[in-house]
């Protein structure tokens, strides 16, 4: 069977546009993929830049990234995320079973300021010590060494607002520092 020269002219244009390769250009398969074995030709500059990883499809590819470990229940394997440790809400309630949460109340600092102002207001009367402001509502807890870790009733005094923010803002600096910078 001869092929006349338009047969082999249809037969290039054909092969040039769909990118069809005869048999005898295609190369000989130098690596197999990591992922399923198949043989895969890889240039030698390549192979060495990849550290011989080859893989013969993006498919294989996002197999070998995929990062799976064990669920710390069950063992089955599931994706690894930063924080993930058991592969469904049915495991995460077995891995939570006998702990305890919220044992005690945390220390609030509210409640302690309450309380302190409760046994000063018993201890000291419900007038502000500088003023006899007399509304006890208001009245402020004052530590006078500044120390709001001192909680000790010598170091605390109860004030009223206006007289709490002379001490903190008038007679320590405050708005002083800021009327003789601006000056």
């Amino acid at each position: 069977m001869t092929l006349s020269s338009t047969d082999c002219i249809s037969k290039t244009i054909r092969m040039w546009y769909t990118g069809l390769v005869p048999k005898n250009y295609k190369r000989k398969p130098n690596i197999p993929c990591l992922v399923c074995g198949l043989p895969v030709y890889r240039r030698p500059s390549q192979i060495t830049e990849s550290k011989g990883n080859a893989f013969c499809s993006m498919a294989c590819y996002g197999v070998f990234c995929r990062k799976e470990r064990p669920c710390v229940v069950c063992g089955m394997m599931m994706l690894a995320s930063l924080n993930k440790k058991t592969c469904s809400r049915n495991c995460a309630n077995k891995n939570r079973t006998g702990i305890r949460y919220h044992l005690g109340s945390p220390r609030d600092k509210v409640k302690s300021i309450q309380a302190l102002k409760i046994q000063l207001l018993k201890a000291r009367g419900s007038k502000c010590e500088r003023c006899n402001y007399d509304k006890h509502e208001i009245l402020h807890v004052h530590h006078k060494n500044r120390n709001r870790n001192d909680n000790r009733l010598e170091n605390l005094e109860l004030v009223c607002p206006n007289c709490h923010y002379e001490e903190h803002c008038l007679t320590h600096g405050g708005l002083r520092r800021m009327v003789r910078q601006r000056s």
